[in-house]
């Protein structure tokens, strides 16, 4: 069995900043791919450097905007297989280092560009983060209480289900082509163009009941007691998603309203049954639900905070939260790997490389002198 992964291998240049690309970027280094992340010393001057998600990968500080720093890059690009890159349209052809550039000196160079809104369309040179994205989706207006305003997601959906995950399938789609036909091959990736078909079950409901959905007025938000969220006596919460009758019908025997069993989607007495069982939730703490309920088959769950889920057996016995040894010997806790492969699978091999820190080791891989490298920092090239 490889230790190394599926994409042993497979090198790759990540331009992008912030959090979409180098998450995408992050996926294939933890399945093999040899990764080098390129910044420029700027970047990090705006304390956006999320280091967390920089594990197994090099890092190479590098000025673009110079003729020696573009002459290092593209001596990378010769070798790379893919390049990913974040900025909005047109930054890397005023670079230089564009798609159409890198691929006359490397035709089979897959170029993955990860932008809010893509590289067409009326809203293609827009700034924006994960709420306008979110917003322009039609997602934001479906997210919260159903009177006042939407309220923002504590993590970012957009960039990372928009953005990085539709990234990481279009690079191994790009790959498995070139692997097929010997070619390489642009990627233009949305993140608002991600988002949309995340809505697929409202649009379904939509067609179907003839009627727009509303925020937390749907079968699947909030709209009926059998799929929603109870506040316990301690403060804690409790979710529950028994859709299917037979689920509900448990619920309701276990909380002693029998009655409401084949009332699930009443209209009529809709808000009394919810009124009922909030009452009930509200009567025991949450552990004492948890005891209670953790023996049924009614899908429920507790409602747990990051810290809670860091310690949470099952996330540890899966290795979904996992020990890893910084550099200075100090043991901290990262997030691990959710695709769980039999014969090639993932692995933390590395801890995050500080700002830069790769720079001279890549530097001499690629034939420059300790004085050249020298000339390059004092120069602001690296």
């Amino acid at each position: 069995m490889s230790n190394r992964g599926s994409l042993n291998g497979i090198k790759v240049l990540d331009l992008s900043r912030m959090l979409p690309g180098p998450y995408c970027s992050m996926i294939l280094a933890d399945h093999g791919a040899e990764v080098i992340a390129i910044e420029d010393h700027r970047f990090r001057q705006d304390g956006l450097f999320f280091n967390t998600i920089n594990r197994n990968k090099q890092h190479l500080a590098l000025n673009l905007k110079t003729i020696e720093g573009k002459d290092i890059f593209f001596k990378l690009a010769e070798s790379a297989d893919v390049i990913i890159e974040g900025f909005r349209p047109g930054v890397v052809k005023r670079l230089g280092v564009d798609y159409e550039t890198v691929s006359d000196c490397n035709p089979g160079i897959i170029y993955c560009a990860i932008t809010g809104y893509g590289q067409t369309g009326s809203f293609k040179d827009r700034a924006g983060h994960d709420v306008n994205y979110l917003s322009t989706a039609g997602i934001l207006e479906l997210v919260g209480p159903e009177t006042g305003p939407p309220t923002i997601p504590g993590v970012q959906f957009a960039d990372i289900a928009g953005g990085s995950m539709n990234a990481v399938v279009g690079i191994l789609l790009a790959l498995y082509h070139r692997k097929t036909t010997g070619k390489g091959q642009y990627i233009d990736i949305s993140m608002t163009d991600g988002l949309l078909g995340y809505l697929s079950l409202p649009h379904f409901f939509r067609l179907n009941a003839g009627k727009e959905p509303q925020r937390s007025q749907d079968l699947l938000s909030h709209r009926y007691a059998c799929y929603n969220t109870y506040e316990t006596a301690d403060g804690g919460f409790i979710a529950i998603g028994a859709v299917e009758n037979r689920f509900w019908k448990q619920l309701c025997e276990m909380l002693g309203v029998p009655d409401y069993s084949e009332l699930q989607y009443d209209e009529h007495r809709r808000m009394e049954i919810i009124t009922t069982i909030r009452t009930i939730f509200k009567m025991k703490s949450v552990d004492e639900w948890d005891e209670f309920l953790g023996v049924s088959d009614v899908c429920y769950s507790r409602v747990y905070s990051l810290k809670d889920v860091l310690h949470l057996p099952l996330f540890l016995e899966r290795e979904m939260v996992v020990p890893v040894t910084n550099r200075d010997g100090t043991v901290s806790q990262a997030l691990g790997i959710p695709v769980k492969m039999s014969e090639s699978p993932g692995s933390i091999r590395t801890p995050p490389d500080s700002f830069g820190e790769s720079s001279e080791v890549i530097l001499r891989g690629l034939g420059y002198t300790p004085e050249q490298i020298r000339d390059f920092r004092r120069d602001g090239i690296v």
